[in-house]
């Protein structure tokens, strides 16, 4: 062992000690005195606005110790572009390099080998909204996600048009124009959301697409096209800033989840599978994922680890929330451009911290933990960095919410069913939801109604189904 690695290891190793106890003494309202260790190399990352409050939580409380994360949340494709580019150290994304675009765009082409990726959250993609009845904002809005792909396909213009009050049997929708905001930007949060489409509800989607110029189909793509009467904002945040405002009455738009919260806004229950409305909880996305495919080929770095969401569209748990999926750190497996051995080592410790003790958070900013067998393959994937310390970790001292002995996601299996008036039908719950939890809107008395379901035979083991055929497994536990 060199004297710079032989110093790094000492240094870090403490580290790591400290930043164990932090995590614990910040969620129990402690304060720990910052480390007195210098000559940690500030680094820089761009991308994913969807994961950028994770991302910023973390980067936020390893400052005390030395750490220095810059993190511009410009959105998936400019960070994938900008670590193509080396004028980054590495990337967040919600979705792959794009090697075969199906929109159409400029293909991206990383050297092979020069890269690793790193699921680092879990969320779900959320319908924000700003709209009121009688001047009381409403906080329990329903949608099917058929008739949320219209909303954003131009089909639905109206408030009150039947479909949506199909949806909202305890609420009299009303006569507002709906005002659909999407991302002006290249966006993991757009391809996943035109990615679900595509796959839920292709006709609606091809025929917006066929309408809006992109003939005679866009498919997945990052960049939403746009038809008169919608509004275009860059990142999550800006979407999130323009529909929060009291000019905005009528405007829906999708973001993460934790904007909503943030903002302290509602967000729609979405119709899934079993015929029940959801919301993207912490729990609710736990549960889904355990229906997601994670791509285990170690020997093919362009796919290893990526995600297949075709599960948890389809998943018929009661819980579940159609829209979950995973967000990526991209790592340097390669010296490159401004990124050197000593930036290797700050990321990688970064990206421990990332994977290990952030994760006990993540549910209190509106995110989902990520699950045991995920941590373990990016325990594996941060020792590819040039320069990283590598650590054995004790993976029970991350105090992660999923975390069983017998790798069951505990997360998943304890959380909550919904309650009988969120199934389809003549019943709506008055609860609110997102950002306004706890503010009830008030629903017609022949509306109202119904409990929680019984816990018995709801609950679905960690793993979800069987592993699929060609190196793919599921993603929720052992």
């Amino acid at each position: 062992m060199s004297r710079h690695q032989l110093r790094s290891s000492r240094r870090w190793s403490r580290l790591f000690v400290a930043l164990s106890a932090v995590a614990v003494a910040s969620l129990s309202g402690g304060w720990m005195t910052p480390v007195g260790e210098a000559s940690f190399q500030r680094i820089s990352g761009e991308g994913s606005s969807w994961a950028g409050n994770a991302i910023d939580a973390m980067r936020v409380n390893v400052q005390q110790f030395g750490i220095t994360v810059d993190y511009n949340p410009s959105g998936s494709t400019a960070g994938r572009k900008n670590f193509l580019n080396g004028t980054v150290d590495f990337a967040a994304s919600d979705i792959p390099f794009q090697f075969s675009p199906e929109d159409g765009s400029a293909p991206e082409n990383p050297a092979p080998g020069s890269y690793a990726y790193m699921p680092v959250t879990a969320g779900g993609t959320a319908f924000m909204y700003n709209l009121k009845i009688n001047g009381q904002r409403v906080t329990n809005l329903r949608l099917s996600g058929e008739n949320a792909a219209k909303i954003f396909t131009g089909a639905i213009t109206t408030w009150n048009d039947p479909l949506l009050q199909a949806d909202n049997p305890g609420l009299t929708m009303p006569a507002r124009t709906i005002v659909p905001v999407v991302r002006s930007d290249g966006s993991g949060s757009s391809a996943q959301f035109t990615g679900w489409m595509i796959n839920r509800h292709p006709g609606i989607w091809n025929d917006y697409c066929d309408r809006s110029g992109r003939a005679p189909a866009c498919g997945q793509t990052s960049f939403y096209p746009t038809i008169p009467g919608m509004i275009s904002q860059s990142g999550d945040l800006g979407i999130a800033g323009y529909v929060s405002q009291g000019f905005a009455e009528g405007a829906i738009g999708y973001v993460n989840y934790s904007y909503a919260l943030g903002t302290q806004f509602p967000v729609a229950k979405v119709l899934n599978a079993a015929g029940y409305y959801t919301e993207p909880t912490p729990q609710n996305v736990a549960v889904s994922l355990l229906q997601a495919r994670i791509n285990t080929d170690e020997s093919n770095p362009a796919v290893y680890l990526t995600q297949q969401l075709e599960g948890v569209y389809a998943d018929t748990d009661p819980r579940n929330y159609q829209l979950s999926s995973y967000s990526y750190l991209i790592l340097p497996t390669r010296l490159g451009g401004q990124f050197n051995e000593d930036k290797g080592e700050t990321l990688g410790a970064f990206s421990y911290y990332a994977m290990c003790q952030a994760q006990q958070q993540s549910a209190s900013l509106g995110y989902s933990p990520m699950p045991v067998n995920l941590v373990e393959a990016g325990f594996e994937q941060i020792r590819k960095i040039p320069g990283v310390v590598v650590q054995d970790i004790d993976i029970s001292q991350c105090k992660n919410p999923t975390f069983s002995a017998d790798g069951t996601n505990v997360l998943a299996q304890n959380a909550p069913q919904p309650q009988a008036c969120d199934r389809q039908g003549s019943t709506q719950c008055a609860n609110g939801t997102g950002g306004l939890a706890n503010v009830p809107t008030a629903v017609n008395p022949d509306a109202a109604g119904g409990s929680a379901l019984p816990a018995a035979g709801g609950v679905t083991p960690a793993g979800g189904a069987a592993p699929a055929a060609g190196g793919v497994t599921p993603a929720g536990g052992a």
